[in-house]
């Protein structure tokens, strides 16, 4: 499954970041332009997914592992994103509210 850390990911400011918790987890912080498509729902929203290459989130890395995996599978282009949210905050990157 492709990877990256959230060094990477701060690095790569221009690339697209797909936020898979629930809303109000996505509400008490989040990656800075990150787009909220829960993992619980993100089957209905396909046709909200960028074009090209994506990195997409969680709290720490698990589901949004799994997300990247069916949607790697599914033809796109996404890339998980270890560690989460949480890592993000404790690396101390900008969180927006």
């Amino acid at each position: 499954m492709p990877a990256m850390t959230v060094h990477q990911l701060r690095e790569r400011p221009d690339t697209p970041v797909v936020d898979v918790r629930e809303p109000w987890e996505f509400e008490g912080g989040r990656v800075p332009g990150a787009v909220n498509l829960p993992m619980s729902t993100i089957g209905e929203h396909l046709d909200e997914l960028p074009d090209g290459p994506f990195a997409v989130i969680c709290k720490v890395g698990g589901r949004s592992g799994r997300v990247v995996e069916a949607l790697v599978a599914r033809g796109y282009d996404a890339t998980n994103v270890d560690g989460g949210t949480d890592e993000w905050i404790a690396a101390g990157y900008p969180v927006e509210q």
